[in-house]
């Protein structure tokens, strides 16, 4: 806390707050707590469209699927926890995500795990890699929620550190819909789950400050311990529970524990409340009142029921095997009172904890784009750098570590465009993260631009029509003026191409302070989307022997942060820019040739450019091709920024020739580029050889990541 907000608060108060007030205050005061640095921005964002039921404010948003069938989707970050301890930080991340869907009513089905590294060269790198996905892989598997899809990313600006980002969506019915808030008084306040200790105390401070070089040893104990078998249980009483229609409101545990769970289910709409804090179970004994308030412990919910109810909703918990406490009421003052072994030892009005004032920090302008020439390599060397990537090559090691079809929706699984589950007979609901922070570090407001109309295009790519987006944004210190001016320009590209496509934020996140020792990340919007697809007319994404192969957009010369300048370690260009009408107009123009059956498989293009999507959907199809670049519609005539500009806009399709002119009716850029066939990947550039690859060893190139993990010879 600031030494203006500890003035503040005195002021209001009239009084100097006691220990126990002053933690409560210290929690919910806190960035992860209060959003305080990022609220004013995030009123930019469009929240609202014809598919949005509920939009940001609560534990999760909703989206309407259909009449019967309502989504509800939230995105969380992880971060320093998972830095800490990578095992526990990743696996408590999806404990919380999941009952942030859970206390909406609904059940979560699925989960997405967009996670960022340091360069794998380093051992500390690939520890904190290898455990994060161990933590997913385990708590996820444990409680039956897949882990459908994600992205898995590695940068120099985030050695010894990690982004750990966790997306949910649940299915719930319309009327089993459940608010985080209260409307009356007199509602008894019910604990359930695991007991309390004194595992992530402080665990929002410490999300709201930079790492030390010793975080490893000094911030452990604000790491939450997991687990999953409790959460389990707890699925499975919430919801019957909330389905006996008894439930007044319900909010999960998480950051800032009873103290922010309480004070915001009682203040949103004016309420108070009275908390008990010596009736809440202990894990361990001699806990102070100050700890049982701020204590983080997971798997924790906590319900609003009337008390005529408590016994009935109480037998549902039992069971289960789970204890139940009443620790509290709502009364109708709007006042937050703790009372410990019958004294009262707070009382503080319920606004000064659940409305917190926001801070503009000071901004500075920055631009790190300026020319580049483009590099001096061959063809095939720069085919060779970008296709080994870390960032390129497959990512089977991790998703084959996750249950990916547990509760057997999974119809498209990871390792396409974007996750296709089951929601009935006829339809599926299609689930996709993006993010690139090669494109924001150069240019803040065209990357987070980027990463929406990339999330548009893996959508469309497997047919699915859009519906909505939820946003996790990490970023260094807001008090960094060219960070929080990165901040802020992200939040209005994120604004402008949500509202070009019709589309609205439901729910989001914003993680600030991700630095190690004065070393800030690079600024990294990660966006997801859900989209809306009938499941008869999902195009593969391979190739197939015979197809003619076309490119759908313009190719203009954006090398700035491709991956093959990233890997050559050249550092400038421009962030390729996005125009809107032309984005627009290639989804709906792709949108239609699915629902035509006019094309039989489609890749969008994005990381690694062209050749990146032509040898992907070559390994994905077994299936070999030749490729002229040189007749792809481009505004340059350089044989590498054709191959590797990543360029928005654009796809590759596969298609039956007889379906030629019809395609081409449907875009304004659309070329024929070769045919699929054979056995080996062939790049021309007016009918010349630019390189030539087997397939066989495109894949053993693609299925390199565990030898990059030096996990096999």
């Amino acid at each position: 806390m600031f030494p203006h907000e500890e003035k503040l608060i005195r002021e209001r108060l009239g009084r100097e707050p006691n220990e126990i007030e002053k933690a409560m205050l210290e929690v919910m005061w806190s960035e992860h707590a209060s959003y305080k640095s990022s609220r004013p921005w995030l009123k930019l964002l469009p929240t609202e469209n014809e598919h949005v039921i509920l939009g940001p404010g609560e534990d999760a948003g909703i989206v309407k699927f259909d009449d019967e069938t309502w989504v509800a989707v939230g995105i969380e970050s992880h971060n320093h926890p998972s830095a800490v301890e990578p095992y526990g930080g990743a696996a408590t991340g999806v404990g919380g995500i999941v009952r942030d869907i859970l206390c909406m009513g609904a059940r979560p089905v699925a989960l997405l795990d967009p996670i960022r590294f340091g360069p794998l060269e380093k051992e500390r790198n690939r520890y904190l890699f290898e455990y994060v996905v161990k933590g997913i892989a385990d708590y996820g598997n444990r409680i039956g929620v897949p882990t459908v899809g994600g992205e898995t990313e590695f940068d120099e600006s985030l050695d010894n550190y990690t982004l750990v980002n966790v997306a949910c969506i649940g299915l719930m019915r319309p009327e089993h819909l459940v608010h985080s808030y209260v409307s009356e008084a007199g509602l008894k306040l019910i604990l359930v789950g695991n007991r309390t200790g004194s595992d992530g105390i402080h665990g929002v401070t410490f999300a709201s400050e930079e790492l030390s070089e010793n975080a490893e040893e000094e911030d452990r104990s604000a790491v939450q311990i997991p687990d999953p078998f409790t959460e389990k249980l707890l699925i499975e009483a919430t919801l019957e529970a909330v389905y006996t229609g008894k439930v007044k409101a319900l909010k999960d545990l998480g950051g800032g524990g009873l103290t922010c769970a309480a004070s915001e289910m009682a203040g949103k709409k004016g309420f108070g409340a009275v908390v008990y804090a010596d009736r809440v179970p202990l894990r361990e004994p001699g806990m102070t009142p100050t700890e049982v308030m701020i204590s983080e412990s997971q798997e924790r919910m906590l319900f609003a029921v009337k008390p005529e109810d408590v016994e009935e909703i109480g037998r549902i918990f039992e069971e289960y095997g789970l204890e139940w406490t009443v620790v509290g009421e709502t009364i109708p003052e709007p006042r937050f009172i703790v009372y410990w072994r019958g004294e009262k030892v707070a009382d503080l009005p319920v606004d000064l904890l659940s409305d917190v004032p926001t801070i503009e920090w000071e901004m500075r302008p920055y631009s790190a784009e300026r020319p580049v020439k483009t590099p001096d390599v061959s063809f095939g060397e720069a085919f060779d750098i970008v296709w080994g990537s870390p960032n390129i090559v497959g990512k089977r090691w991790i998703w084959e570590q996750y249950d990916h079809e547990v509760q057997g929706r999974t119809v498209l699984k990871p390792g396409r465009d974007a996750a296709v589950l089951k929601i009935n007979e006829e339809y599926g609901l299609a689930f996709v993260a993006d993010g690139n922070p090669n494109h924001s570090y150069l240019n803040p407001y065209h990357g987070a631009m980027g990463a929406v109309a990339e999330v548009v295009r893996n959508l469309v790519s497997v047919g699915a029509e859009p519906l909505a987006l939820v946003d996790n944004l990490n970023f260094a210190s807001p008090e960094r003026p060219k960070v929080y001016w990165s901040f802020a320009e992200t939040v209005k590209g994120l604004a402008d191409a949500a509202r070009a496509f019709g589309l609205a934020y439901v729910s989001g996140n914003v993680s600030f302070y991700n630095e190690v020792v004065d070393r800030p990340i690079k600024p990294t919007p990660v966006v997801a989307g859900l989209g809306k697809v009938k499941l008869e007319e999902i195009p593969s994404g391979g190739l197939e022997e015979g197809l003619l192969i076309g490119v759908v957009g313009l190719t203009r010369a954006e090398l700035g942060g491709s991956e093959l300048l990233t890997r050559l370690e050249v550092d400038g260009g421009f962030t390729p820019r996005v125009n809107l009408e032309e984005e627009k107009a290639n989804a709906e123009g792709v949108l239609r040739a699915v629902r035509k059956d006019l094309i039989k498989a489609v890749h969008d293009v994005s990381r690694g450019g062209i050749v990146v999507a032509l040898a992907e959907m070559a390994v994905a199809g077994n299936t070999g091709f030749t490729a002229d670049l040189s007749k792809v519609h481009a505004e340059t005539s350089s044989p590498l920024e054709v191959a590797f500009s990543e360029s928005h806009g654009r796809y590759i399709v596969a298609f039956p020739e007889e379906n030629l002119d019809e395609l081409r009716g449907l875009f304004k850029h659309f070329a024929v580029v070769g045919k699929a066939g054979g056995n080996e990947a062939a790049f021309l550039w007016g009918g010349r050889e630019l390189l030539k690859r087997p397939l066989p060893e495109l894949k053993a190139v693609h299925e390199s990541l565990p030898k990059l993990l030096g996990e096999e010879e």
